[in-house]
């Protein structure tokens, strides 16, 4: 079945914590693209997308990638290990995906080097009780360096000089803060420049200008092109839950920065949520389940990190979260994963709101702290008589399934336009077809 999508320059975006599907999502939707573009973060995120039986485990590269007529690119706003992109792009070619001529890489994107994961397991081993459960790829530390104008750009691999004098700088102050660390470990110049030495002419041909690409493709008749985000809204370094969040602007408004286009290009933002929420590493999950409960969803839900193999923290759908990651991307849409999950459920319940200290919460609280300790307020909600899974049509979901659905668009204020009710590309309901 095509998934047809009503714009051409569509944003897919995760609306909860990362994790949400946004890679069986981007996968459906890139059947009728003809570019897909990752707009931020690195390789600790990965998409997971399973096609007639075979599973993809995606860091880098584009979900759109397993459609072999789709050009696929990372963005200026992407930070890239190119080691990593490289081994993914050869496995990808060892199962039989063919990636001549379709992978492209921003001329603007920052590296990640062997000096930024050295110093994003420091950091994290001395935050102690404080640690924010980074995945220790060296995305924070590289970012980092982007802002503080000392990092090292695609483009700068075809100046040996600017390299080198990046790499040393750089590698003299990590081992001094590695040292102050009181880690023994130490990076090497030398050994890092000879490495990017050796993949230096394959980089440089990945090389192109995103916001060029996307704006030729969009003038052709034909051209459909998905923007793709890593992690989630409640993620996003500046309208996440601080400081428990990751180092790039996950939301729809880095969509448009992180390819290099205006922001009027983009004609909609689909929403990625989970029918239940999850989380990977610390801070603050007002809906979290403990014991039996939450055993049970994390088996039922298969849910351990794509990237790191971490159990995921799980709970019921947040409406608090969802409403407010609606507002701060301006979904136009809502595509809802995992509804099968909860089909063995007797009774579910739903976040609509929070109190803090007896008193209901009127905004999305700002502060970490709390959100931490805010008291959800619930409905809760029979299970429905009957399994979703395999179902492809909106009349074919139990009638209990349905009026799930539509309270959740209710309370995110946002229509939902796609609901996965498997692992499977076919396992896809497009509300309305």
């Amino acid at each position: 079945m095509k998934a047809d999508t009503s714009g051409r320059c569509v944003a897919v975006v995760g609306a909860q914590w990362g994790d949400e599907g946004k890679g069986k999502i981007i996968d459906v939707l890139s059947e009728e693209a003809t570019l897909v573009a990752r707009y931020q973060g690195g390789a600790n995120a990965g998409h997971t997308v399973r096609v007639d039986g075979d599973e993809f485990i995606l860091h880098l590269i584009p979900s759109g990638v397993l459609y072999e007529d789709v050009r696929c690119l990372l963005g200026n706003g992407v930070v890239v290990d190119p080691w990593t992109l490289l081994e993914e792009r050869d496995a990808l070619e060892e199962r039989g995906v063919a990636m001549d001529g379709r992978l492209g890489v921003s001329a603007r994107a920052h590296l990640v080097l062997p000096y930024h994961q050295l110093l994003d397991g420091a950091q994290e081993e001395n935050r102690g009780s404080d640690r924010i459960g980074t995945t220790g790829r060296g995305i924070g530390p590289a970012y980092r360096d982007k802002a503080g104008r000392t990092g090292l750009r695609v483009a700068d691999l075809a100046d040996e000089d600017r390299c080198r004098r990046v790499v040393e700088g750089r590698v003299d102050d990590a081992n001094t803060l590695l040292e102050k660390a009181g880690v023994e470990e130490r990076a090497d110049a030398d050994e890092i420049l000879e490495r990017l030495d050796e993949i230096r002419d394959e980089i440089l041909g990945l090389a192109t200008d995103t916001g060029q690409e996307i704006r030729r493709e969009l003038d052709r008749a034909a051209g459909r092109v998905l923007l793709e985000g890593a992690q989630g809204s409640l993620l996003d370094i500046d309208h996440g839950t601080y400081p428990y969040v990751t180092s790039s602007t996950t939301t729809a408004a880095g969509a448009a920065a992180g390819v290099g286009i205006g922001p009027r290009v983009i004609d909609e933002v689909v929403g990625v949520v989970k029918a239940y929420t999850t989380r990977v590493g610390n801070g603050p999950l007002p809906t979290e389940l403990e014991g039996e409960a939450e055993e049970r969803l994390r088996e039922l839900g298969s849910e351990f990190g794509a990237t790191t193999g971490r159990p995921r923290r799980v709970g019921w759908f947040d409406g608090g979260v969802v409403d407010y990651a609606a507002g701060v991307n301006g979904l136009t849409a809502l595509a809802v994963t995992k509804l099968d999950v909860l089909d063995e459920f007797d009774e579910i319940r739903v976040g609509d709101g929070y109190e803090l200290d007896g008193e209901p919460v009127e905004s999305f609280p700002a502060r970490a702290d709390d959100l931490d300790r805010v008291d959800p307020v619930y409905e809760t909600w029979e299970g429905w008589d009957g399994s979703t899974a395999g179902c492809t049509g909106w009349r074919a979901l139990p009638e209990g399934a349905r009026r799930y659905l539509k309270r959740l668009e209710e309370i995110a204020d946002t229509p939902i336009r796609y609901v996965s009710v498997g692992a499977a590309r076919s396992d896809f309901v497009r509300v309305g077809g």
